[in-house]
């Protein structure tokens, strides 16, 4: 369970990082309210991205070892 929650974390850590400042970029571009709209947009999208990368872990998982079996 503890792997499970770290690699959750991470996970969603890294992804709701980037992705926010993709979004941000791509709404404000560039500009001197970036940086804090960026932090902003990724304090609200950390945690549902954490519960939903938790809730979705295990189904996503077992997909891949199905689809991965399938493969040639």
């Amino acid at each position: 369970m503890k792997h499970r929650l770290i690699t959750t974390a991470l996970m969603s850590l890294g992804l709701s990082l980037l992705m926010s400042c993709w979004v941000t970029f791509l709404n404000l571009g560039w500009s001197d309210a970036f940086f804090g709209q960026w932090m902003a947009a990724f304090r609200l999208a950390w945690p549902p991205a954490a519960v939903i990368a938790f809730v979705l872990g295990p189904p996503v998982q077992k997909a891949t070892v199905f689809l991965a079996a399938r493969l040639p």
